[in-house]
């Protein structure tokens, strides 16, 4: 794998072009129909050709998109469908940590790398991806997210990475800057920091984030839950030797100012630069942040520089 700034770049998938198939698939919550119909026309009019999963439209117990198996299936043969350039997940919610371990990883990894799309509930995925298959994901809006569909800059910011990603190397927003000052350099990972919370002790939990640039952001958790959260991570090693942290959007957790003093309190004894609120996550206008890319993280601008664009403009490395 070659090098850059010191660190190994990993196998990347290519980048989009106009008449692309790609797969939409549900590996979490249930779909609403009219939202579907919504996000497949912004996904079409970029030029690309929507496959929907199999199961797409399924129920399960009220509150998932189908059965463990069903979404399971839906999700790999997505991935192994060799005229699939990317899958991008329609929702999140809850359901990828009853599904991942029903994916067969080793055809997984013998396929060539291909994008994946999501955040919130597919942090999970996109751990498990990182660690079997090696590869860059992208942690953005679902293709049938309200973010997605209601706010242009958001769906736009992920048109750009997808199919220019050498314009979207650096990332961040007015609302960023220093929670923790200083630089750091390292791969990204993480997402939603409940679910990586509720990862420790599984089978598709990283030991540790040593060495990481790790994003952290999440949805609907007071103050002391987000306390509960981070101390958890905290205990469990997690976050021993983690190189730097980028925080996300915060919504629906309270008032920004006590929410901003948990995270300084549990986030500053480790040491490391702390980014506050770089735009991404679930917020009313989000930006695509790659995971398991080495990126330089700078507290004090605000921004996450990535080394390389997240996709080639030639085939998959």
């Amino acid at each position: 794998m070659p090098q850059q700034n010191g660190a190994t770049v990993p196998r990347r998938a290519r980048s989009l072009v106009p008449g692309d198939r790609v797969a939409l698939v549900a590996t979490s919550g249930a779909i609403d129909p009219d939202q579907l119909t919504a996000g497949t026309a912004i996904l079409r009019s970029w030029g690309l050709d929507v496959v929907p999963g199999a199961h797409l439209t399924d129920r399960h117990l009220g509150y998932l998109a189908g059965t463990d198996a069903d979404r399971a299936a839906d999700f790999q043969r997505a991935w192994l469908d060799p005229t699939i350039a990317a899958v991008i997940c329609a929702r999140g919610g809850y359901g990828v940590q009853r599904m991942v371990d029903l994916l067969d990883w080793d055809a997984l990894r013998a396929a060539p790398p291909k994008v994946l799309v999501g955040f919130s509930d597919i942090t999970v995925l996109h751990e498990t991806v990182a660690q079997r298959l090696g590869i860059p994901t992208l942690y953005g809006p679902m293709g049938t997210g309200a973010t997605f569909i209601a706010d242009p800059p958001t769906a736009e910011h992920l048109r750009r990475t997808l199919f220019t990603p050498a314009d979207t190397l650096v990332v961040g927003a007015p609302t960023a800057g220093p929670l923790v000052p200083g630089t750091a350099h390292g791969i990204t990972a993480g997402g939603c920091a409940s679910l990586l919370a509720a990862e420790r002790g599984t089978p598709t939990a990283r030991p540790s984030f040593a060495g990481t640039i790790l994003l952290l952001e999440d949805v609907g958790e007071h103050p002391y839950q987000l306390d509960r959260i981070l101390t958890q991570l905290i205990r469990s090693g997690a976050l021993d030797g983690v190189a730097g942290i980028a925080l996300g959007s915060w919504e629906d957790c309270g008032p920004l100012a006590p929410v901003r003093e948990v995270l300084a309190d549990r986030l500053t004894p480790l040491g490391v630069p702390v980014a506050w609120e770089l735009g991404f996550g679930h917020c009313p206008s989000t930006l695509t942040v790659p995971l398991g890319l080495p990126a330089t993280l700078d507290a004090d601008a605000g921004t996450l520089t990535f080394d390389v664009p997240v996709l080639t403009t030639g085939p998959a490395e």
